[in-house]
């Protein structure tokens, strides 16, 4: 048998080294299994890949979808909470009654039209964190491009502080806080405010008064009803009505300036509500520099302002005796002048009297004496009970913090001549509000109301007119002996203070007046215009009175047929001119005035004049210079006039004095 013989190098391979003698070799993966594996593998990548492609295209789509083709609101926390909403365009003013803006915490307040006449505009103040700065420099640069006004080097020195809060800007718009942030400073902050702003400047500024840096009234309404204001968000309506405020300060400012006079007040109010459509002062200011307008223009003479009211305050001595009784409109009283002590009553120089005047004469024609008779026959006790009933003992029930208390003589010193001085309007200090609502008292059938600045909610002032023949006065809701404090009541609240009798007897004498008496220059034809002129000589700074310086006045309601509104204008020291022939006088300078308002603001407040049943309406409310006595009556008169003084004198040495002191 042949010898084995060791295999040829190209015939056998060699054995592994590492695989032990004895245990047999795994065989390798055929090459095609080996490709198949890679093609799965490069499949599965392929579909994790399409899958995040998809994803991807989904979130590219939605963003784009989101910021390019419907981009969706930036939330609040993306900008400062205190840049408001734009409001929607209201060409015919549907939400202005009901417009909040949402970010600031202070009400608006509005005309009974809904024109707002304040409201808090949502602002910025701009603060700092020095210790975030990079180049305090270059961020005051980026600053001022925004907020020119700022001092630069001042700007750079307080960003350079080691503080880590200084402020830099208050009361910035939302436009500049959006154009701050955009410069995207590093440790600049913004902090949210609001700034009360009066849209319509001057008008109603006393009114208004303002508020101080934390947001609270100082002054008007804002004071008064601050607390209101702050809690809740709703607009607060004011019953003035801004298009007859305008008239009254146009034409007051005019009669101010003619005249020369030193100040003036006008006040149109609703004799059936005591709501005040008008207050005017003047001088005035703009509302919106409350800080810087002196005080003679903050002062509100309609309500701080006390005037002696001259024979405007007849019309309340004639409505004491007639209802008290005591005279009656076919009563005579004299006109001679009456010596009390080292004074004398009389009247002007040029007015050529009667010896005696009926009542109507007495208010037509102005008496000073004659309505001193009638005080002295009512006597100073149930003088002064009147004149307190009536609230002219006290502060004039309105909602200004503002309204002062009248000057009147202490009880003790009410004698003989306080009396007689007080029932022509001299002796008293009363503000020009006081006045028109006792004017008001006297017209609306007898109800003093109190007077609000608040509107009510009443019929609507757009509704037409009651018709022109109605000499009836519309009924006024009253609760006798009621003292609400109810700001803003649907039903007026009030005291009755007259009898419809006498109202509607007043109303004949103060149509009189304008009629046939010193009233004249105020008749607006149609508007059947009553009233009462009074002018009274001012009081020196040092005491006693000042010849030829004047406070002129007339208080007045129209129509008379159906008392509606009253209008009450006053001139402080006007001046005469060559068309008053030098007289300062109020049927001179402010009776004209009244005319021009009510001409103006009739339609305004919805009341034409009625010429067509002219002969219906004078006939309702004539009554004759000098009324007849009916029979049973002896009428006051010569030898029966128990309030004259003379007589009092000569009767005191045998009987007790019948004028109480």
């Amino acid at each position: 048998m042949p010898q084995d013989v060791p295999p040829s190098s190209g015939s056998q391979r060699p054995e592994r080294p590492d695989v032990p003698s004895g245990r047999s070799r795994k065989s390798a993966p055929p090459r095609g299994f080996r490709r198949l594996n890679l093609d799965q593998m490069h499949g599965r990548l392929l579909g994790v890949g399409m899958g995040f492609l998809a994803i991807y295209g989904a979130v590219a789509l939605k963003a784009t979808v989101a910021t390019v083709l419907m981009p969706m609101e930036p939330e609040k926390r993306q900008i400062a909470p205190q840049v408001p909403e734009i409001p929607k365009s209201d060409p015919r003013g549907e939400m202005s009654g009901d417009f909040v803006l949402p970010t600031v915490k202070r009400a608006t307040i509005t005309d009974r039209t809904g024109q707002a006449l304040a409201l808090s505009l949502p602002v910025a103040q701009v603060y700092a964190n020095p210790m975030e700065l990079i180049d305090p420099a270059d961020a005051a640069d980026k600053l001022r491009k925004v907020l020119p006004q700022l001092d630069r080097d001042e700007t750079i020195r307080r960003l350079s502080l080691k503080k880590q809060f200084v402020y830099l800007a208050r009361d910035i718009s939302p436009v500049q806080e959006i154009a701050i942030n955009n410069l995207g400073i590093p440790g600049i902050y913004f902090e949210a405010g609001e700034r009360r702003h009066y849209p319509l400047g001057r008008t109603a500024a006393q009114i208004m008064g303002s508020v101080d840096i934390d947001d609270h009234g100082i002054a008007g309404v804002e004071r008064y009803f601050d607390k209101r204001l702050n809690s809740d968000k709703s607009p607060l309506r004011l019953s003035l009505d801004v298009r007859v405020q305008t008239v009254a300060h146009d034409e007051l400012q005019a009669a101010k300036d003619e005249f020369s006079a030193i100040g003036a007040s006008a006040i149109v109010m609703d004799v059936r509500t005591g709501e005040i459509l008008a207050m005017v002062s003047l001088p005035d200011y703009d509302a919106n520099d409350f800080g810087h307008a002196p005080n003679d223009a903050r002062f509100n003479r309609a309500v701080t302002g006390m005037y002696e009211p001259g024979s405007t305050f007849k019309l309340q001595t004639a409505a004491m005796g007639l209802q008290l009784g005591i005279i009656h409109p076919w009563d005579r009283f004299s006109t001679i002048p009456i010596r009390v002590g080292r004074f004398t009553i009389r009247d002007m120089k040029t007015d050529h009297f009667a010896p005696w005047l009926s009542l109507p004469g007495v208010l037509a024609y102005s008496s000073n004496p004659a309505a001193a008779h009638i005080a002295l026959d009512v006597g100073a006790t149930r003088q002064q009970d009147w004149l307190r009933n009536m609230g002219f003992f006290n502060r004039v029930p309105v909602e200004l913090p503002e309204a002062g208390r009248p000057l009147v003589p202490a009880s003790r010193n009410w004698g003989i001549s306080t009396v007689m001085t007080v029932g022509f309007g001299h002796g008293v200090a009363e503000p020009p509000l006081a006045i028109v609502r006792g004017t008001a008292a006297t017209v609306n059938g007898g109800i003093l109301l109190k007077p609000t600045l608040v509107a009510r909610d009443t019929e609507d002032d757009s509704k037409p007119a009651p018709d022109a023949d109605a000499a009836q006065v519309r009924p006024v809701a009253y609760r006798p002996g009621a003292d609400s404090d109810e700001i803003g009541a649907e039903t007026p609240v009030g005291t009755r203070v007259l009898s419809e009798q006498t109202s509607a007897l007043l109303r004949k004498l103060l149509r009189l007046d304008v009629t046939m008496g010193s009233g004249k220059s105020a008749e607006v034809p149609g508007y059947y215009v009553g009233g009462k002129t009074g002018t009274a000589e001012k009081i020196g700074a040092h005491g006693g009175y000042l010849k030829h310086v004047n406070v002129s006045a007339f208080t007045s309601v129209f129509p008379m047929n159906n008392p509606h509104y009253a209008v009450y204008v006053m001139l402080d020291s006007p001046q005469g001119t060559a068309a008053t022939h030098g007289w300062t006088t109020a049927a001179w300078n402010a009776a004209p005035t009244v005319k021009k308002i009510i001409s103006r603001v009739g339609p305004i407040l919805n009341q034409f004049p009625d010429l067509a049943n002219k002969d219906a309406i004078d006939a309702s409310l004539t009554i004759p210079m000098n009324p007849p006595v009916p029979a049973g009556y002896r009428a006051l008169g010569p030898g029966n006039d128990p309030g004259d003084p003379r007589n009092q004198a000569r009767s005191s040495k045998t009987q007790p004095s019948r004028i109480q002191h």
